[in-house]
C-alpha cells in the first residue's frame, strides 16, 4: 500500500481513509504524484481550517459506517460540540476517536445554552451541532440557534449527512416527485385529528416520525381520514440490524399491527390523495375536540379560534 499526494499520512493510516483509486477511475487519483498503474494507493485530501461558525452536522441514523467524512473532520475540529444527548453522542465520538469537547443542548436547556453558545461564536469559534440521529434542527433541537446566528450574521454551514426522511422515501415504491415531511403529530387529539386532515387532502406523499408505541395509534386515526386503500410504507430501524419496510394499505397495515408490537424509529409513508372521498369532522367530533383542548388548559380565546376554523 503506498500513500501519495497525502499532507499528513499519520492522520489518514489512524483513521483508517482508505480510497483505492486506480488509472482512469478517479479524479482523486490527480492528487498522486505519478499516474497509478494497478497500484493500490491511499488517497485523502487535507483541507485548510475550518472558518468559525456554527456547523449542522449530520450523524448516522443508525449504521456507524454512514457517516460522512466532511463530518469526521469537522467534529474533530471544532472547538466544541453540542449534542442532544452527550452520552449517546459520547459512543459515536469514542468510536472514531474524537476527543472534542461536548456539551449538552437539548429542548430543557437550549435558552440558557444559546446565550453561551453565541458569544463564543461571536469570538470565532468553530461550534458544531449534532443530534441524535440525522440532521440537527429537523424535529430536533437547533432551529432557535440558528435564527440567533442568522440575526447576528453569524455563519451557518450545513454538513450533510444520513436522512431517515430521504432513505426511506427512496425505497418506498410510491411517487416521490412530490413529499411534505410532517414530522412527529401534536400529542393532543383535537390537534392530531386536524393536522391528519390537512395532510390527507394534499395530492403530495405525506411522511410521519412515529414513535413504536404509538403506531398503532396512528393507523387507527390515520385509516379512516386518509382512505382505508391508500398505500403507504412503514420503515423501521433503518440502517440498523433489525431493518424492516412493511408495505400496503392503511387498512392492511392497521390490521397487520394489531398483533405485532414493533420496536425502533419508526418512520410512515403515505401516498397523496387520488380518488378517495375524505372524511370531514362532524360537529359532535369538533365539540369532542374543543372540550379536550380547553381540558388541557389552552386558553378559551385559542380555543374559539379553533371551533371557528373548524366549522368554516
Amino acid at each position: 500500500m503506498e500513500f501519495r499526494g497525502i499532507s499528513n499520512v499519520w492522520f489518514a493510516r489512524q483513521w483508517g481513509f482508505e480510497f483505492l483509486a486506480r488509472e482512469g477511475l478517479s479524479r482523486m487519483a490527480s492528487t498522486c504524484e505519478a499516474p497509478l498503474k494497478k497500484r493500490r494507493c491511499v488517497v485523502f485530501v487535507m483541507q485548510g481550517p475550518l472558518n468559525p461558525g456554527l456547523y449542522l452536522v449530520g450523524t448516522p441514523i443508525g449504521n456507524l459506517e454512514d457517516i460522512t467524512l466532511r463530518a469526521l473532520r469537522v467534529l474533530k475540529s471544532a472547538d466544541v460540540i453540542l449534542a442532544e444527548d452527550t452520552r449517546h453522542s459520547g459512543k459515536l465520538l469514542q468510536h472514531y476517536g474524537i476527543k472534542t469537547s461536548l456539551m449538552s443542548y437539548h429542548k430543557f436547556n437550549e435558552f440558557e445554552r444559546e446565550r453561551t453558545v453565541l458569544k463564543r461564536l461571536q469570538q470565532g469559534e468553530v461550534v458544531a451541532l449534532i443530534s441524535d440521529a440525522g440532521t440537527p434542527g429537523i424535529s430536533d433541537p437547533g432551529t432557535e440557534l440558528v435564527k440567533l446566528c442568522v440575526g447576528e450574521n453569524i455563519p451557518v454551514i450545513p454538513v450533510p449527512g444520513p436522512s431517515a426522511v430521504v432513505a426511506a422515501l427512496s425505497i418506498s415504491g410510491l411517487p416521490t416527485d412530490e413529499f411534505a415531511f410532517v414530522g412527529f403529530l401534536p400529542k393532543h387529539a383535537g390537534l392530531r385529528r386536524e393536522r391528519l386532515l390537512l395532510s390527507a387532502n394534499q395530492t403530495k406523499m405525506q411522511i410521519f416520525f412515529v414513535p413504536p408505541h404509538k403506531l398503532l395509534q396512528f393507523l387507527e386515526e390515520a385509516s379512516p381520514i386518509f382512505c382505508y386503500s391508500r398505500r403507504c410504507v412503514i420503515a423501521r430501524e433503518m440502517t440498523k440490524i433489525h431493518e424492516e419496510f412493511w408495505r400496503g394499505t392503511l387498512g392492511e397495515a392497521k390490521e397487520a399491527f394489531l398483533v405485532r408490537k414493533p420496536k425502533g424509529e419508526i418512520t410512515v409513508l403515505i401516498e397523496g390523495k387520488a380518488n378517495c372521498v375524505i372524511e370531514t369532522p362532524l360537529e359532535s367530533q369538533i365539540e369532542d375536540e374543543l372540550r379536550e383542548l380547553i381540558t388541557g388548559g389552552n386558553s378559551i380565546s385559542m380555543v374559539a379560534a379553533n371551533g371557528k376554523t373548524k366549522m368554516l
